[in-house]
C-alpha cells in the first residue's frame, strides 16, 4: 500500500510539473502579446477570441508578438460560420501576405489537421479520410501541435492527423499566427491557447 502511495504521489508531482511548464497565450480578456494583420475583426467576447470576416473579405491574421522554434501546442476551437482558418508555425508576413507553415483549421472534410504550405509548395500531407470525422463541426474542438526540429505532428481531439519530416521547415523561424480566410462569412472561436516550449 505505501509503494502504490509513492507511485501516485509522483505521477501528482509530474503531472503539476508537466502542467507548470505551460504557458496561455490569451488572457481571456484582451489581444495582448498578439497583433492584428489586416482589415478582418478579431476580439474577445465571452472569454473567448474571436476571429470574424470584415467588410473587406480579405485575409487576416493574429499573430504573437514572440517567435517560436520548438514547441507544443494547444488550442481549442469553434467553426461558427464556414470556419476556414488555422494556426501558422514558424512564419513570417509582409502585409496580410504571410511566409510559413498552415496546420489547417476548416469546416468537415477539408483536411483539418493537414499542413499547408502559403506561398509555397502548397498542401504538404492531408488526413486519411477516415481521420477527417474526428472534427466536431459544431461543437469545441481541441488540436494540438507538435513542432520539434524539422519534424511537425497534429491530433484533433486526441487523434494524430499528420506526421510530417521536412527540411524546409526546419530551416524555419518565426512566430505563430491564428487566420482567418479570404471570401467572407467566417467566424471561428477561440481558447485555452497553450504553448510549452522545447529545447
Amino acid at each position: 500500500m505505501r509503494n502504490v502511495l509513492i507511485v501516485l504521489l509522483f505521477i501528482s508531482y509530474y503531472t503539476a510539473r508537466s502542467q507548470q511548464d505551460y504557458v496561455s497565450l490569451f488572457n481571456g480578456k484582451d489581444l495582448s502579446g498578439w497583433t492584428i494583420h489586416g482589415t478582418e475583426k478579431w476580439y474577445v467576447e465571452n472569454g473567448e477570441l474571436v476571429c470574424e470576416s470584415g467588410p473587406d473579405k480579405q485575409y487576416g491574421y493574429l499573430s504573437t508578438e514572440k517567435s517560436y522554434y520548438n514547441f507544443e501546442l494547444s488550442v481549442q476551437f469553434k467553426l461558427e460560420a464556414n470556419g476556414n482558418s488555422g494556426i501558422f508555425i514558424r512564419s513570417g508576413i509582409d502585409g496580410t501576405k504571410i511566409s510559413g507553415w498552415q496546420v489547417e483549421v476548416a469546416p468537415p472534410d477539408q483536411h483539418t489537421g493537414g499542413i499547408y504550405e502559403s506561398y509555397g509548395r502548397g498542401w504538404l500531407i492531408q488526413p486519411k479520410p477516415e481521420d477527417e470525422k474526428m472534427l466536431k463541426a459544431d461543437e469545441w474542438n481541441t488540436m494540438r501541435i507538435l513542432v520539434n526540429n524539422d519534424e511537425i505532428t497534429s491530433w484533433l481531439n486526441g487523434k494524430e492527423m499528420i506526421n510530417l519530416k521536412d527540411e524546409k521547415i526546419g530551416a524555419g523561424k518565426g512566430f505563430i499566427a491564428l487566420q482567418i480566410h479570404d471570401g467572407g462569412g467566417i467566424k471561428v472561436r477561440w481558447k485555452n491557447i497553450l504553448i510549452k516550449e522545447l529545447k
